[in-house]
């Protein structure tokens, strides 16, 4: 039994972090899904919460690795 872990750069801060590909949070931007750190959604969430839009809510997963029969 073995795991999936991504590592790649986040787009809004373009710091290396890790991620399970499944469940991290994401925008296609230009055709391309692009991850976002839990820095960058809690960051999201302070202007989210000024502006009274819901915040963003990580899947529990999302920073975990993935079972590789998840792939």
């Amino acid at each position: 039994m073995g795991f999936c872990l991504c590592t790649s750069e986040c787009y809004g801060c373009k710091r290396p972090f890790s991620y399970n590909p499944r469940y991290v949070p994401s925008l296609t931007i230009n055709g391309t899904k692009e991850p976002f750190c839990l820095n960058c959604i809690n960051a999201a969430n302070i202007v989210r919460k000024e502006k009274g839009i819901a915040p963003l809510v990580p899947h529990p997963q999302a920073y975990e690795p993935l079972p590789e029969e998840e792939l």
